[in-house]
């Protein structure tokens, strides 16, 4: 049986949860993802029957328990990291930190056998001095607990210091979530795994139609979009942080894990390259997911890249840009061509293209929607450039 811990209810400012106990001890869990894209987010994770979901900058918050959880980290594609908001309180000064901490219930959720490590942020507050904070919060759990402190730990308890409120938090995934335990080859740009899912969200796919990425690199894109299809779990394949907790449940996670049978997609998938090394690459990642039998790469340039078989659906791809591959004068001609075969092949599909120049998108001559916000991406702010049915 799934231990619960006794802790107050953790929120962030402003919070209708801040401060108060809900009768089923549930507690304010936030699922981060990259500013842009707390929309796409926050209409997965209400789809998949969260509750109490709110957007907030740079992520949603849902109410739930442990359980909540797991489910999160196993189930969301869209995630970056899934954080457990286990307590908060107003301090003014250090040494009202440091008492303070000693009053969380670590020992409800940490082992005394597993080592940690402290992060901590500060915004607008009297306690400005976040490395300072972090040893107080650090010496705190290691006196109260007798858990090892080391800098390289996967269980990692985060502090955010804002306005004189502090919020402690869990960090429930350990590695960051797009990191899926399929893709060991990657290009020299990847997209992250969860942010191609919430770009595919974006565009409108359900995972009923074929995909298309004509420029496909490690098949990011091709991979996301037949795992989503097939009904398969984004993180049905790796090791979480929350494991290693001192209320986990083993044999409650492998049955929910177990729970998940997946269903055969009733469309293909498509990857193709210019470059031989990318497509080998491609093939060797969707094989490592289970999808390879929904997928197909083939190397091919764009010029000579035509529609598959079947009904039309999406064509999606991050090709390369001036300030993350090469010179954008010298890219201007693939853009182009690429809308020309978009326009004169493609008919009756839709096209989303990533790219930090507009320049470069509009080279395509295509006929875009209104932009969705730029979103951060590997040090740039890319944007997705999208179009309705091609006539």
């Amino acid at each position: 049986m799934l231990r619960m811990p006794t802790i107050r209810v953790a929120a962030v400012c402003g919070s209708r949860y801040a401060g108060k106990m809900t009768n089923d001890g549930n507690f304010e869990i936030f699922l981060a993802t990259a500013p842009g894209l707390e929309d796409a987010l926050y209409a997965e994770v209400r789809g998949k029957g969260f509750k109490q979901v709110r957007t907030v900058p740079g992520g949603v918050t849902v109410l739930g328990g442990w359980p909540e959880v797991w489910r999160a980290n196993l189930w969301i594609r869209g995630a970056g990291r899934v954080l457990a908001r286990i307590d908060q309180f107003k301090v003014l000064h250090l040494a009202q930190l440091d008492g303070r901490a000693r009053r969380v219930p670590w020992a409800t959720v940490l082992r005394p056998d597993v080592a940690f490590r402290v992060e901590v942020t500060c915004k607008k507050s009297r306690i400005y001095h976040s490395d300072a904070a972090a040893e107080r919060i650090a010496t705190a759990i290691s006196e109260t607990l007798g858990a090892p402190l080391a800098p390289e730990a996967d269980v990692v308890v985060r502090a955010r210091i804002e306005h004189d409120l502090c919020t402690i938090s869990l960090d429930t995934s350990g590695e960051l979530l797009h990191k899926r335990g399929y893709k060991q080859d990657v290009n020299s740009a990847p997209m992250r795994e969860t942010m191609a899912s919430l770009f595919l969200s974006q565009c409108g796919f359900t995972g009923h139609e074929p995909v298309v990425d004509p420029m496909c690199g490690a098949g990011t894109f091709v991979i996301e979009a037949a795992e989503l299809a097939a009904r398969l779990n984004p993180g049905r394949a790796r090791h979480f942080a929350f494991e290693t907790f001192a209320n986990f449940d083993a044999a409650a996670w492998q049955k929910m894990r177990a729970a998940n049978k997946g269903r055969t997609p009733t469309a293909r998938f498509y990857g193709s390259d210019r470059d031989a090394g990318a497509i080998a690459m491609s093939r060797a990642n969707a094989e490592r997911a289970g999808v390879a039998e929904f997928t197909d790469f083939k190397q091919c340039t764009i010029t000579d890249l035509t529609p598959p078989d079947g009904p039309p659906g999406l064509v999606i791809t991050n090709p390369p840009y001036g300030t993350r591959m090469g010179d954008t004068a010298k890219l201007v001609a693939l853009y182009r061509t690429f809308g020309q075969t978009m326009m004169t092949r493609f008919g009756g599909w839709r096209v989303g293209i990533l790219t930090t120049e507009p320049t470069l998108a509009y080279a395509t001559g295509l006929p875009f929607r209104p932009n969705a916000a730029p979103v951060a991406h590997g040090g740039l702010r890319v944007t997705l450039f999208q179009t309705a049915v091609l006539g």
